[in-house]
């Protein structure tokens, strides 16, 4: 649900069993994202990166559900005040049935990262339809955020559906497909 001034949006994810949920980016608007949780137990908040539009809402969906906050530790000074844990490249988080893998996708922010679920990729501000994250940022390097795409988000099924942190969702087929592949002239992955 695209929330806030800047329409960042916030995911839910339910749990198949055990009445349990994570959300994705609480960025505004608490009263509506809580309401969207339903009954379920909020497991986890999950951060893809820790930019003032995708956590306006963080201090009351924390308060109220108790939920514990997870952000890789690029980005934890952010934060006011300590997150619960911090996400690793490759970690599994499970809740209700769900395994989300946390994808360290750096070059928006130093500690954003992508949540992938089976075929379904949460790419906070590192994808989007048509381009990339905004690297005119402090922290934000353009290289960067090429490799963390080319190496993280590429090699990933076409058909896999990336739901971005602005705007509608878009594919991994469709994204290489476009313009906005190849990449630049000037970015060469690393070996």
């Amino acid at each position: 649900m695209p929330v806030g001034a800047f329409e960042a949006n916030c995911y839910i994810l339910f749990g198949a069993k055990k009445g349990e949920s994570a959300v994705i980016d609480p960025a505004a608007e608490a009263e509506r994202i809580l309401k969207a949780t339903g009954n379920s137990v909020v497991r986890y908040i999950l951060i893809t990166h820790g930019h003032g539009d995708h956590i306006g809402a963080l201090k009351e969906i924390r308060s109220r559900t108790h939920a514990p906050v997870g952000i890789h530790h690029g980005d934890a000074p952010i934060l006011r005040g300590t997150p619960d844990f911090f996400l690793e490249d490759g970690q599994i988080l499970k809740f209700g049935g769900e395994s989300l893998r946390v994808l360290h996708t750096p070059g928006h922010s130093p500690g954003g990262v992508c949540f992938l679920a089976g075929k379904t990729l949460f790419s906070g501000d590192t994808i989007f339809p048509n381009g990339y994250g905004n690297t005119e940022l402090p922290g934000a390097d353009e290289q960067t955020i090429l490799e963390s795409i080319h190496r993280k988000i590429f090699i990933l099924p076409d058909e896999t559906t990336i739901f971005p942190g602005h705007g509608l969702e878009t594919t991994v087929g469709r994204e290489k497909s476009t313009l906005f592949y190849p990449f630049p002239r000037s970015w060469r992955p690393k070996e």
